[in-house]
């Protein structure tokens, strides 16, 4: 898979922990807000047809719970691993929205890290935030 320009953004999922309460535990069961873990809008069929980033224009891999991609801030060049843990976001909600901090801009939410993985490369407080997402 070759680098992925988009968006980052985060959500809460699993036990409280950070601004987060307890919730349930993503599509993968495995999702924790404190853990290092994200959603991915093709991590199944059922996933897919939620999320669709095909009618942003943007053609994502199937990948499924436990993969782990590298998330890294376009405004910092801060960059974290972390595994799938949820289907998410639903990109098809916010085709054209974009992120910049500079001249370095992502559009299309590609990717929802979990409260600890998003603060250990961004604020939480920036809400979202451009990245580039690969798998080395």
């Amino acid at each position: 898979m070759a680098a992925v320009i988009g968006e980052m953004s985060w959500f809460c999922c699993g036990n409280t922990w950070g601004p987060c309460g307890t919730v349930g535990h993503g599509a993968c069961g495995t999702c924790n807000s404190g853990s290092l873990q994200h959603a991915w809008p093709n991590a199944s069929d059922a996933c897919l047809a939620i999320t669709r980033p095909d009618a942003c224009g943007v053609g994502l891999s199937r990948r499924t719970c436990g993969f782990r991609h590298y998330t890294t801030n376009l405004c910092t060049g801060s960059r974290i691993g972390t595994t799938i843990a949820d289907c998410g976001p639903q990109t098809d909600l916010f085709c054209g929205e974009t992120a910049c901090c500079g001249s370095s801009c992502g559009s299309n939410r590609i990717i929802d890290l979990t409260p600890a993985a998003y603060s250990a490369i961004a604020s939480l407080s920036s809400g979202l935030r451009p990245c580039s997402v690969d798998v080395v």
